[in-house]
C-alpha cells in the first residue's frame, strides 16, 4: 500500500490519520459525558471524576493534534476523485458533511482547551504544553463562552460523525461500491469520476456552523452558568470610612493546583481614628455575600452543601477591634462562616494621604475550622486545609 495519495487511492498516511482520529474522537465523547454525569461527594468520587476529566482533556487535545496533521497533509496531497455512479447532489453533500467534520475536529478541542485555560480549578491537561494559552485571560465571561461553544460544536461534531457514517454505510451495504474499502488498508482500485463542487459545499458549511453557533447564543448556551441559588444583595452601609473600591479574594489548592477566587459583594463599616502609639484605633465590621463567590470551575460545588452551604447560610462577617502596633497595624476579631464564629487576627499595612486611606491585608485559616468540606473532603488529598484571604480596599473619611 502506498504512503501517499492518488487520483484514484487514499495513502497509507492518510487512512492512518483518518481511523487515527476517529479513534481518538470515538473516545473523548463518552469520557467527557461519563465524567460530567459522575458525583463529587466523597473524597474518592471527586479524584475520580478529576481524572476521568483530565483524560478527557487530555484524549481531546491529542485529537486536535492529530486532526492538524491530517488537515496539513490533506493539503498537500491530491484528493482521490468521487466514484462512479455517485450522484452530483449526493457527492455535494458529502463534500459539505466533510467540511462541517474537518471544522468540527479542529474548533471543538479547540474550544475546550480555551475554556480549561481561561479558568481554574479541578482537572488539569496531562499535556506537556502546560494549562494555559497566550492571550486567554482567567475570566469567568471568557471561560463560559467558550464553555458554551464548546458544548455547541460538540453536537456539531457529533451529527458530523452521524452522517459521515451514515453515508459510508450506505456506499457499503446499499451501493456496493469502494467507497468505504478505499479508507480500509490495502489497495483497493476502482471507477472513478469527479464532480467539481467550487466553493459551493464550504459555503453551506459555513452557514449551517453559523446557525449552530446561533442557536446556542438563544438557548443562553455562552452565559455564565455558576450556582443558581438566589443572591443576596447587600445594602449599602453608612461607615466613617467608606470604601471608595477593594478586593476581597480567596485561594485554595485543589488536586496540586492553586485556585483563585473572589467575592464580588461585600460591605465594610469603619470606624478609625489614626494614632501613633499602640493601642485601639478603631472598630471594622465587614459583611461578606457568599453566593457572590467566583472560584473557578470549581464554584458550584464551593458554595454546595458540604462547603460553604450558601442556601443556609448566605453571608458571613468579621468583627473586628483595630489595634496600631509596634510594626503596623492588626484587625482581632471574630470571623463567622457557616454557623461557626472564631477568633482571628489580621495583620495589614495602612497608608494614610490626608482624607485617603489604602489597606493590603492577608489572613489563613482552616476550613475545617468553620466545617467546610469536612463530610466530604475531611483530609487534604484533593482540597488543602489552609485558605489564604486577601484584603485590599481604599477608602474616604466621611465629611463630618
Amino acid at each position: 500500500m502506498p504512503l501517499t495519495n492518488t487520483s484514484q487511492t487514499y495513502g497509507g498516511v492518510t487512512k492512518t490519520f483518518h481511523w487515527l482520529t476517529a479513534l481518538l474522537i470515538l473516545t473523548a465523547i463518552p469520557l467527557g459525558a461519563v465524567a460530567n454525569a459522575l458525583p463529587y461527594d466523597s473524597a474518592e468520587a471527586l479524584a475520580r471524576k478529576a481524572t476521568l476529566f483530565s483524560i478527557h482533556k487530555s484524549v481531546g487535545l491529542a485529537a486536535f493534534a492529530v486532526a492538524l496533521a491530517r488537515i496539513l497533509w490533506a493539503l498537500v496531497q491530491p484528493k482521490p476523485q468521487g466514484l462512479a455512479g455517485h450522484g452530483r447532489a449526493e457527492a455535494t453533500l458529502a463534500a459539505i458533511v466533510h467540511w462541517m467534520l474537518y471544522g468540527a475536529m479542529v474548533v471543538v478541542p479547540l474550544t475546550g482547551w480555551i475554556h480549561h485555560a481561561a479558568t481554574t480549578g479541578f482537572a488539569p491537561i496531562w499535556w506537556p504544553l502546560g494549562q494555559d494559552l497566550p492571550f486567554v485571560p482567567k475570566d469567568d465571561g471568557v471561560a463560559a463562552i467558550f464553555a458554551g461553544l464548546h458544548v455547541v460544536t460538540k453536537w456539531v461534531l457529533i451529527a458530523a460523525i452521524g452522517l459521515h457514517v451514515a453515508g459510508a454505510l450506505k456506499h457499503h451495504l446499499i451501493d456496493r461500491d469502494a467507497t468505504l474499502r478505499r479508507m480500509l488498508p490495502g489497495r483497493v482500485t476502482a471507477a472513478v469520476r469527479g464532480h467539481g463542487h467550487g466553493l459551493a459545499p464550504f459555503a453551506a458549511a459555513l452557514i449551517l456552523w453559523a446557525g449552530a453557533i446561533g442557536a446556542g447564543g438563544a438557548l443562553g448556551a455562552y452565559d455564565r452558568h455558576g450556582q443558581t441559588l438566589p443572591g443576596v444583595t447587600l445594602a449599602q452601609v453608612a461607615s466613617d470610612w467608606q470604601v471608595t473600591e477593594g478586593r476581597l479574594d480567596i485561594a485554595v489548592t485543589q488536586l496540586g493546583a492553586r485556585i483563585g477566587g473572589r467575592f464580588a459583594d461585600w460591605t465594610a463599616d469603619i470606624t478609625y481614628d489614626p494614632r501613633d502609639i499602640p493601642g485601639p484605633a478603631g472598630r471594622v465590621e465587614v459583611t461578606v455575600a457568599i453566593t457572590s463567590l467566583t472560584l473557578g470551575s470549581v464554584t458550584a460545588q464551593a458554595l454546595g452543601a458540604d462547603f460553604f452551604e450558601a442556601a443556609s447560610f448566605p453571608t458571613a462577617t468579621f468583627n473586628a477591634v483595630i489595634l496600631r502596633t509596634e510594626g503596623g497595624h492588626v484587625a482581632e476579631g471574630t470571623l463567622t462562616i457557616r454557623d461557626r464564629s472564631l477568633p482571628v487576627s489580621m495583620p495589614f499595612e495602612l497608608v494614610l494621604s490626608g482624607d485617603t486611606a489604602t489597606m493590603t491585608g492577608a489572613l489563613t485559616v482552616n476550613r475545617l475550622d468553620f466545617g467546610i468540606g469536612a463530610g466530604t473532603q475531611p483530609t487534604e488529598q484533593n482540597v488543602g486545609l489552609s485558605v489564604d484571604i486577601d484584603v485590599t480596599l481604599s477608602a474616604t473619611r466621611a465629611a463630618e
